[in-house]
């Protein structure tokens, strides 16, 4: 701290009084131009006590009034309040309260993921309110180490020169990145991937380039008879997608062309939101499945999937809900979904038989999107 000077500190588990009192110490002799991030970190995932309970007065005593940001879960926070914080609204009145507690113009994120339903939700109080942070719930149990993570890039996106409520924002986006990404391993609680959002970074050249590649080999074939009314298009996503933006696609599709098929133009991240919704729900399932293809409805083309073994399975527009027919987009995430929960797997090809105004139509699936081309190609029994 004497030779190089810090834009940021953050703190996680400190464990005992004299812990903290050392780096409270420390802090504030050595330290004090640097922003400093208190995660307070109380509970494991797992439910070990992580500080000692004479440490939590320390906490509060001398190095929360230091504090430029405090990171606590509801847990930590109905600890530092000592009361019950049961919903949305208890937790945008308790993090006002907690501004007490740190230094001067500081600020509170409090994160809301132990929140049984609804969004995950959190917030930032900072002197001139409260600002909501909400996102999607992933369910999933692998969220081991979520609070040091997010409070670890919050630190970063503040020392890069970001404002406490855009660097939450980002750092929110940077941990359910990595949430997405978690690993699976063990009988316990997986561990969250803080490489997963770098993982994103690096495969967006590969997706651009695999779907060219494909739509190449598609292009060189006479298979003109592929093409629906509505066309053919490729799309393939991230490893780790938030939304339609993480999967790239044609725009104006690939179309019909004499006895073959043209792209009309170079591969986009966000061009189609009707294939970004099919692969999205298909890797809600299994993350493995990146990529999908439609293609035109056929009812030969689907007796040949069959009998080359590829698993194949239907959904009828007849049966969606209402409230999901009156909801734009609504209607390919909920057949892949039912689709996907009748067959118990993420089968190869999902088909609908269409209805008033809608084409029936033919989705292939696959890992990639020269896999889901040589689906289509062995189904048509186009040569190879």
């Amino acid at each position: 701290l004497e030779d190089i000077r810090p834009d940021a500190i953050k703190t996680g588990m400190l464990a005992n009084p004299e812990t903290v009192e050392a780096v409270s110490r420390t802090v504030s002799s050595l330290a004090r131009d640097a922003m400093l991030v208190v995660d307070p970190v109380m509970t494991a995932k797992g439910g070990a006590a992580l500080l000692e309970k004479g440490a939590v007065f320390a906490l509060k005593d001398r190095l929360l009034p230091l504090a430029d940001v405090v990171t606590p879960n509801i847990p930590e926070a109905e600890t530092l309040l000592d009361r019950r914080i049961p919903d949305a609204g208890a937790m945008s009145r308790a993090a006002l309260d907690l501004l007490h507690l740190v230094k001067k113009g500081g600020a509170v994120v409090l994160k809301g993921g132990h929140l049984e339903d609804g969004m995950a939700l959190d917030v930032v109080a900072t002197p001139n309110g409260v600002t909501e942070l909400p996102h999607d719930r992933i369910h999933t149990t692998h969220t081991h180490g979520t609070g040091c993570t997010f409070a670890s890039a919050l630190a970063v996106f503040l020392a890069k020169g970001c404002n406490v409520i855009e660097a939450a924002g980002k750092a929110k986006a940077f941990v359910t990145t990595a949430i997405r990404g978690a690993f699976k391993i063990g009988r316990g609680i997986g561990p969250t991937n803080p490489i997963a959002p770098l993982e994103n970074k690096l495969e967006r050249f590969d997706v651009i380039k695999c779907l060219e590649e494909a739509a190449s080999r598609l292009s060189s074939i006479p298979c003109r008879a592929l093409a629906p009314e509505v066309q053919i298009n490729i799309g393939y996503s991230l490893p780790w997608p938030d939304s339609i933006m993480d999967v790239a696609a044609f725009p104006g599709r690939i179309i019909g062309f004499k006895n073959g098929v043209k792209v009309v133009s170079c591969p986009e991240f966000g061009a189609s939101s009707h294939v970004a919704r099919i692969i999205l729900t298909a890797m809600g399932f299994d993350p493995a499945f990146r990529s999908a293809m439609n293609i035109r409805f056929d009812e030969d083309y689907i007796k040949k999937a069959a009998g080359l073994g590829l698993a194949v399975q239907e959904f009828s527009r007849d049966e969606e809900p209402e409230d999901m027919r009156v909801r734009e987009g609504s209607t390919l995430s909920w057949g892949v979904r039912t689709a996907i929960e009748r067959a118990g797997r993420v089968p190869d090809l999902i088909f609908d038989r269409g209805a008033a105004g809608k084409e029936p139509m033919i989705r292939l699936l696959g890992k990639d999107p020269a896999g889901v081309v040589e689906k289509a190609l062995k189904i048509a029994s186009i040569a190879l």
